[in-house]
């Protein structure tokens, strides 16, 4: 009686292929079709976030990013290999992350953080261009800081060291160490507000 009992399960119909599901995706609009396409490559596309982004929990982000963006994108766009377009998609979400700067800790000035991509739209020429310009405008104004506050600066924030590392790598007191990084993060805020216009 056994073999015939799993003989009922084996005759179920086939899930249906990747170009089946991106039709019904494309015809009816419904997520679960995307859902269950996207979740058969979801691991590779969470592999292909942790080669670049170097951290899982960001990895895992981006990838529920990543499938926000193509549910809103994928009807504009003739896909013929699904997984191959996913692949390509994942490294480009995960480049423009990096660009834009996601990947460093934040610098906390509010009044440019909205530059940085911080919903789940995707990303239009124009917003590209904005970080581009705010990523060149920010280097800029590293360079304008005088040396003790750029060092400490782009120690603490860019290479996550704490300040006591600073203090030993700089040679620098303890509370000049604090107070560089203060008057440094407060020199780049109104550097960026000069020269760079909120949106």
């Amino acid at each position: 009686m056994l073999p015939f009992f799993l003989k009922l399960f084996t005759n179920a119909k086939p899930p249906p292929g990747d170009e089946e599901l991106l039709r019904l995706y494309r015809e009816t609009g419904e997520l679960e079709h995307l859902g269950e396409l996207f979740q058969r490559h979801s691991r590779m596309v969470y592999l292909v976030c942790l080669k670049y982004l170097k951290d899982e929990e960001e990895s895992k982000d981006a990838t529920m990013q990543l499938f926000e963006h193509i549910a809103k994108v994928l009807p504009q766009h003739q896909v013929t290999n699904f997984k191959s377009w996913l692949h390509s998609a994942a490294r480009n979400h995960c480049l423009m992350l990096l660009r834009a700067g996601r990947k460093m800790p934040a610098i906390p000035w509010e009044d440019t953080s909205h530059l940085f991509m911080e919903n789940t739209e995707p990303m239009h020429l124009t917003e590209a261009e904005q970080v581009e310009k705010t990523e060149q405008v920010l280097h800029q104004a590293l360079q304008e800081l005088p040396p003790e506050q750029r060092q400490c600066v782009e120690l603490f924030y860019l290479q996550q060291k704490s300040y006591k590392e600073i203090s030993t790598l700089t040679g620098c007191d303890l509370n000049k160490v604090k107070s560089y990084i203060q008057n440094g993060k407060r020199n780049l805020k109104l550097y960026m507000e000069k020269h760079h216009a909120p949106r």
